[in-house]
């Protein structure tokens, strides 16, 4: 059982720095929204289409705010931090029972 333990640590530990690296591209995304940055810098468009999707479909939820801001990236890290905090340290702690 330790092989599939450790499978699922590895998998857990790969999850955690992909969420972790979303994190920094939504913080790059909402920062350029403030400043002047050219969208087709081809950096800029891929953060724009990685993060667009997930962003997209949490507007898509939300009913619209009376403040005239975007709060999608607020309420996609509280959604990032969920995942993290429950799923991936639920599979992690999962994984250290099978070893």
């Amino acid at each position: 059982m330790f092989i599939l333990g450790n499978l699922l640590n590895a998998f857990a530990t790969i999850l955690r720095h992909l969420v972790s690296l979303y994190y920094i591209l939504i913080i790059i995304r909402a920062v350029s929204s403030w400043i002047d940055i050219d969208p087709y810098n081809p950096i800029m468009h891929f953060i724009i289409k990685v993060t667009d999707p997930f962003l997209r479909w949490i507007k898509t939820k939300i009913p619209d705010n009376r403040l005239g801001m975007d709060i999608s990236p607020i309420i996609a890290f509280f959604i990032l931090v969920f995942i993290e905090k429950f799923f991936i340290e639920s599979l992690s702690d999962f994984a250290l029972r099978l070893k």
